[in-house]
């Protein structure tokens, strides 16, 4: 059973909010623990597209924004790279569509990844550098760390651009750059930002230059049509949902839902959804996403950006088919890695940060880390094997930064990169024994720091109700706060003085449900996963940790606690 905690809001502030917002009480209490004023609950409980931030203010962008004016202008070679994942396929998608509404004729390219690795490789750079011959050379979401790329690049007289959100490990590159973990101030409100949200601003950068000519198409083009991709990549990503993340996952998720793009409307169809639905960021981070990293993982990732880029509604079709049936076989390889991964982690026992190694496919392993990084609610890195070398991503938990415990590691590594949440990481395979040792010390040093937030399997208690609290207006109050993610938590109410007056249900495997009457001839349904070998006794006060939402299916909506934990009342 998790540990349980609980952190009062200030009553005084959350009354004005309150009054001030028209929320439910309980909504209001969730908002106070994290807001210091009504201003700011009210920018994040209903984020605005006039909030987003001047373009122009970003580092690198107004000049970026210039040189891809004057290469529209006059028709120069524009070649794109973008990376394989869904922050870089979105990117890429956003930015080639964009080009070409202004005339260009870019060409784009994707990672080879058993061929060419990870980003703006040497590999991936001479195939781009033979098919493109470029003026202009775009790389989204790597780039960063490739002094050596762009210093060729620059030698045959290639202009550079380079957008991306990863921490620098050494000096800037030198050219136009657009970084914000690299130029701008920590607390700046794009800081956070990935790639494809950068990129939107970017677009956004573009169409205020060319209405500060006079250009007509600074007006007649709206920033607008690229919330979708914005927000695919943006969620996918696992950035904070705080600031202007928020407010691009907010409104885009609601253009991703109206499906305007042909590919995207295919997408979602053989994600089991419905065009033109209502889409959750789970719907993005479970659903459509992984139908598009799956084909970088195991085939070529230039499949998806092909789909989201074209407008023939039967060949996006066969496009989405075929990503689909790409993702159940990588559902099947990911299935195997991960129990054999997760076995081995087992075995070392409690450690501070795990790092496993198997003959896996290198396409996998990141997923495989995701789950058992959740699991084992402990930082974790995967690799897999080409050849000597040892390749593989690792995945965070919250507080734990995995670039600056690499960055310890360094000397035994040949390349490493990512951000604090998500890493790519290659090495020797006879490296990789005291890889683990000093990786792990690494995990625990921050540990040790203070700097390691509480054991996210712990259980934070946002705010105490009775099941009659349940109102109507709490759950449509609660609505507001999507999209839940990275840095936006889902709150967790704590229920008192609950008794279990009949056995709960039994259903599927291992889970239980119930249900109470509420006011107005109104039922609250209960449902706890995996929970059926513990089930509370009858007539015992109980206290229950739970997520509120509406449950919709087939066009109605009942309220329902999902139980997350329970114990009987002190």
């Amino acid at each position: 059973m998790a540990a349980w905690s609980h952190r009062a809001a200030d009553a005084g502030l959350a009354r004005r909010i309150a009054a001030s917002l028209g929320v439910s009480e309980p909504l209001a209490a969730v908002l106070a623990r994290s807001f210091p004023d009504e201003a700011e609950a009210e920018r994040h409980l209903r984020p605005q597209l006039a909030h987003v931030s001047d373009p122009f203010a970003v580092g690198g962008l107004r000049e970026a924004a210039e040189r891809l004016v004057t290469a529209a202008a006059k028709g120069e070679r524009i070649a794109i790279l973008g990376d394989y994942d869904v922050d870089g396929v979105s990117s890429t998608a956003m930015l080639v569509h964009f080009l070409r509404r202004l005339g260009a004729k870019p060409e784009y390219f994707v990672p080879r990844r058993l061929e060419e690795g990870y980003g703006l490789s040497m590999a991936a750079l001479e195939r781009v550098l033979a098919e493109a011959k470029p003026q202009l050379f775009v790389a989204l979401d790597c780039g960063t760390n490739s002094k050596p790329e762009v210093e060729r690049l620059r030698a045959e007289g290639v202009d550079v651009i380079v957008v991306d959100h990863h921490v620098a490990k050494e000096s800037r590159v030198t050219c136009t750059l657009v970084n914000p973990r690299v130029n701008d101030a920590e607390d700046a409100p794009w800081q956070t930002l990935c790639t494809a949200g950068l990129v939107f601003k970017l677009v956004h950068g573009v169409l205020k230059v060319l209405r500060l000519a006079g250009d007509e198409r600074g007006t007649s083009i709206a920033v607008k049509d690229y919330l979708d991709l914005a927000a695919l990549g943006t969620i996918a990503d696992l950035v904070p949902l705080r600031t202007e993340n928020r407010i691009l996952a907010a409104h885009g998720l609601k253009a991703l839902g109206e499906a305007r793009r042909q590919g995207l409307r295919a997408l979602i169809a053989v994600s089991g959804m419905e065009p033109g639905g209502v889409l959750s960021s789970v719907d993005v981070s479970y659903r459509i996403g992984p139908r598009i990293n799956a084909s970088g993982r195991l085939a070529d990732a230039s499949l998806p950006l092909r789909l989201l880029l074209s407008d023939d509604p039967a060949d996006c079709l066969r496009d989405a088919a075929q990503l689909d049936a790409i993702n159940r076989e990588r559902q099947e390889i990911d299935k195997k890695v991960t129990e054999e991964a997760m076995a081995q982690a087992k075995a070392m026992g409690d450690l501070a940060g795990y790092v496993v190694h198997g003959d896996w496919h290198p396409g996998v392993v990141g997923i495989a880390a995701g789950k058992i990084c959740r699991a084992l609610d402990r930082p974790v890195i995967v690799l897999g094997k080409e050849g000597e070398s040892a390749k593989g991503s690792g995945r965070s938990v919250p507080g734990t930064n995995l670039v600056e415990a690499l960055g310890a590691c360094a000397d035994l590594l040949k390349t490493y990169g990512g951000h604090p949440m998500a890493v790519g990481v290659s090495l020797d395979v006879a490296a990789v024994e005291a890889f683990r040792a000093r990786f792990n010390e690494a995990i625990q040093a921050q540990r040790l720091a203070g700097t390691v937030q509480a054991d996210g399997r712990d259980i934070d208690i946002a705010h105490w109700i009775r099941p009659a609290d349940v109102t109507d207006q709490l759950l449509d109050d609660l609505d507001l706060l999507q999209p839940y993610g990275e840095g936006n938590a889902e709150p967790v109410f704590g229920f008192k003085g609950f008794v279990f007056d009949r056995p709960p249900s039994p259903f599927g495997e291992g889970n239980f449900r119930h249900q109470v009457p509420l006011s107005g001839g109104r039922r609250l349904n209960f449902v706890a996963w995996r929970m059926a070998d513990r089930i509370p006794e009858l007539g015992k006060p109980v206290e229950m940790a739970v997520k509120l939402q509406w449950n919709r299916w087939q066009g109605r909506r009942t309220p329902q606690a999902e139980i997350l934990d329970w114990r009987y009342a002190s």
